[in-house]
């Protein structure tokens, strides 16, 4: 519970996860709130994507307990995330370029009506297309038409298609890896304003990015990883970039770089 008294949708509480040798992470909290934008960062090797990993069910944690709107759980499986609500969109999206924008959208997940009944199943274009269209423009995601196929589509316009398909399914949380990576200007100004809207739809949104600009542009609080800890919170409108940027390398702990090189080779 935060100061005025809200509760996470999601929390982590001590949690280690290690490879082998490598120990990715280390006792680490973690908790996500409703309509707010949290800013994930650190360096390469810090423990953001095993977290993140974590958090979406593709890998099981060592130690820990993952809490969902305040009841202990254990998510094996994506699909186990997915069912609570915890919706993961990854660099590379996951799209199907040969398919339309409803088509994505409903990956999965596509809506039957009876052709003939009891004997055969149709998909209901009609009903499908009919909710995709009112989910775009409730997010104000423009697109020349939803059956357009996704390879004519923008960088942009692609993840918004993404991220749209993340919030489609009553989820409660959405996690966005790098999602302005590779983007124009104008693009990620649109990719930007749909991660505001979710915040408004009181959606916990988690940006991992390695662009500090963007991330002081969407997020309520950044929260520092380095060698798989847990080392700094901020709120975002009380802090600047050369503070996250001496959490995220040590220099705010007297750590040198040697230092820091040691440790990671312990």
């Amino acid at each position: 519970m935060d100061g005025s008294g809200r509760r996470p949708i999601l929390e982590l509480n001590g949690i280690s996860k290690r490879f082998g040798a490598v120990q990715a992470l280390s006792n680490v909290d973690f908790e996500v709130y409703p309509a707010e934008v949290i800013g994930l960062v650190g360096d390469n090797g810090a423990g953001k994507s095993t977290l993140v990993k974590i958090i979406a069910g593709v890998y099981r944690y060592d130690s820990g307990k993952y809490i969902f709107q305040g009841r202990e759980v254990v998510v094996n499986t994506p699909r186990e995330a997915t069912r609570l609500g915890v919706e993961t969109v990854y660099q590379d999206l996951a799209l199907c370029d040969n398919l339309d924008v409803v088509a994505n959208l409903y990956l999965g997940r596509e809506t039957t009506r009876p052709a003939i009944p009891r004997v055969v199943d149709t998909l209901d274009e009609i009903s499908m297309e009919q909710r995709a269209v009112g989910l775009l423009a409730d997010l104000h995601v423009h697109l020349p038409s939803v059956r357009r196929q996704i390879a004519t589509l923008s960088g942009g316009q692609r993840q918004s298609v993404a991220v749209s398909r993340a919030v489609m399914w009553d989820s409660k949380v959405v996690l966005l890896d790098e999602p302005t990576a590779a983007l124009g200007v104008e693009q990620t100004r649109q990719v930007k304003d749909l991660i505001r809207r979710l915040r408004e739809r009181g959606l916990g949104v988690v940006v991992i990015s390695h662009n500090l600009a963007d991330v002081f542009d969407v997020s309520d609080r950044i929260v520092v990883l380095r060698l798989g800890r847990r080392v700094a919170t901020f709120d975002t409108h009380a802090v600047n970039a050369e503070q996250v940027v001496a959490a995220i390398t040590g220099a705010e702990f007297g750590v040198t770089q040697v230092e820091t090189n040691k440790m990671a080779d312990h």
